[in-house]
């Protein structure tokens, strides 16, 4: 059912580096008095109004004051839109309060996260509101998972069509990247570490690829050495981001009822090439990432639209099927083609009114309706090789 709110998405961290970017995107594809209401949130309306004018919007577009640690501005805010959009992170420090708005208030919710035991903690807690209450929340809307996570689901579909079932082993592999991890993700690779540090005992859930999902399931290649592979006819190594992306992939399962099998196997690495890579190798310049940036940091837009990225998943079956997919991005990753694609996360929320609430993963939430945005406006192509 269509919520009656004031707004359709509230972009909230608007006058951050990665929220200018959003709203720049919303902007130039949607304008401000189309067939979406949106709206710029954040701490400072002076900020607000600066940012906007700068940016060169029209005046009429909604500027809101809220303040992560005011409950009352949060509850206010979410309540007023359909959609909340938040790229303020990290969100162990800054999310908790923000996600239980929403789950209370039934208002749907994209971000950025890629901390997994902050995410565990919100599925514990605000899970079975949030199905109460009809609000869809869905995490890691960004370069982390939604390549990786929605890849996965591209290439079973095409197994389905193909084969007529899915297949129970789906490689995922970095061909290429170049561009930055953004400040934010940096932040919360750091507040996910203070948390181990604080917690010793964390460890175990955060080598937990099940950790998302039911919590076990079958065993999965660690994926922490370089390895040749045979198949591939390639090195591969170690790719950072597989922590958060397997964890995302396997909820996805889950909550897809186990459309890709009980005993689905899934991993990531990067490709180093035919030959034996000399010691500490990590797949060349265009697969660095700068890990000095902070919050509100960022490349230029020359060096964001020089980035790019090609991941390939190959997926495998108990009787020689195989199929391979590819997922590219025309932008960099951690910014570029990260805040078009949460863009087109939370639209895609907007037009799909029928699926369920609770805390969801995008291929559940919005299925190829989610793959069909992203070619159209985000500059992703998805196809099969």
């Amino acid at each position: 059912m269509t919520k009656e709110r004031e707004l359709d998405i509230i972009v909230y961290g608007a006058t951050g580096f990665t929220g200018q970017l959003v709203c720049e995107h919303l902007n130039e594809t949607y304008g401000v008095n189309g067939d979406y209401k949106w709206a710029m949130a954040g701490r400072s309306h002076e900020k607000l109004e600066k940012v906007r004018d700068e940016l060169g919007f029209d005046k009429s577009v909604p500027l809101i004051v809220a303040d992560s640690g005011d409950t009352g501005a949060l509850e206010s805010m979410v309540a007023s839109t359909r959609v909340l959009l938040t790229t303020v992170g990290p969100y162990t420090l800054y999310g908790t309060e923000v996600v239980r708005a929403c789950a209370d208030s039934g208002t749907d919710y994209v971000d950025l996260c890629g901390e997994p035991l902050w995410m565990k903690a919100m599925i514990d807690a605000c899970d079975a509101t949030a199905r109460k209450n009809g609000a869809r929340i869905v995490f890691s809307c960004g370069f982390d998972s939604v390549p990786f996570e929605m890849g996965v689901f591209f290439v079973q579909n095409a197994a389905l069509e193909k084969f007529g079932h899915t297949l129970p082993r789906v490689k995922g592999r970095v061909r290429s990247l170049q561009g930055s991890a953004s400040g934010g993700t940096v932040a919360s690779f750091g507040a996910t570490m203070a948390a181990v540090q604080e917690n010793p005992e964390q460890i175990e859930n955060l080598t937990n690829p099940h950790l998302l999902a039911s919590g076990s399931g079958a065993g999965q290649p660690a994926g922490d050495a370089n390895i040749y592979e045979d198949d591939l006819g390639n090195w591969s190594g170690p790719f950072f981001m597989a922590t958060i992306n397997t964890k995302n992939v396997h909820r996805s399962n889950m909550l897809l009822e186990h459309a890709y099998g009980d005993d689905f196997v899934y991993d990531e690495m990067q490709l180093l090439g035919p030959k034996e890579p000399v010691a500490g190798q990590a797949g060349g310049e265009d697969l660095a990432f700068d890990m000095s940036l902070q919050p509100g940091d960022g490349p230029s837009k020359e060096e964001r639209e020089a980035g790019y990225y090609n991941v390939a998943f190959f997926a495998q079956g108990n009787s020689g099927e195989s199929i391979t997919a590819t997922v590219t991005g025309d932008k960099d990753p951690g910014y570029g083609s990260t805040s078009k694609i949460i863009a087109e996360a939370a639209i895609s929320l907007l037009q799909n009114t029928s699926t369920k609430g609770g805390i969801l993963t995008p291929a559940p939430a919005m299925g190829m309706a989610l793959v069909e945005r992203l070619t159209a406006n985000a500059g992703m192509v998805f196809s099969i090789d």
